[in-house]
């Protein structure tokens, strides 16, 4: 059953998957590592709009994650929450420079609540190029120094 809302009391809402409801509107709202941290399994997949490969485990996708927070705050907003079990839509707008950004987040969690696959979906092309560019920068600020 698809729901589309922030009503975390329907039945088919556990309370593992209603605390990682809850902890992932935080981290958009604070930008705090350990929650994000908390919400990932280590196995995670991270897929993102510009790079074709795959990006395997919990290091990897908290560094795009967090570089992504950054990147896309300007205005960020979901516009529409659909939710089946442990499967999330997000759509979002936000602004990336003097470009308008619309985008989805497809998120799948376990049965733990624990996020093991994330997607980024943006259009038009004109915000995949303006996305692109921005995390190219920000990924290199958030890359340890040597």
């Amino acid at each position: 059953m698809m729901i589309n809302s922030d009503d975390i009391s329907h039945p088919t809402f556990s309370p593992a998957l209603a605390l990682a409801w809850q902890l992932w509107h935080q981290f958009l709202q604070d930008k705090d590592p350990q929650k994000l941290s908390d919400l990932l399994a280590e196995e995670v997949v991270f897929h993102s709009p510009v790079v074709w490969t795959p990006q395997h485990g919990k290091s990897i996708t908290m560094l795009y994650l967090m570089a992504a927070s950054q990147v896309l705050s300007q205005g960020f907003t979901y516009i529409r929450k659909m939710r089946d079990g442990q499967h999330w839509g997000l759509e979002f707008t936000c602004q990336v420079g003097d470009v308008q950004v619309k985008g989805i987040d497809l998120i799948a969690l376990n049965a733990e609540g624990k996020i093991i696959d994330f997607e980024v979906m943006v259009r038009p092309l004109k915000a995949v190029n303006a996305v692109h560019a921005a995390m190219g920068e920000m990924l290199e600020k958030f890359k340890p120094e040597k």
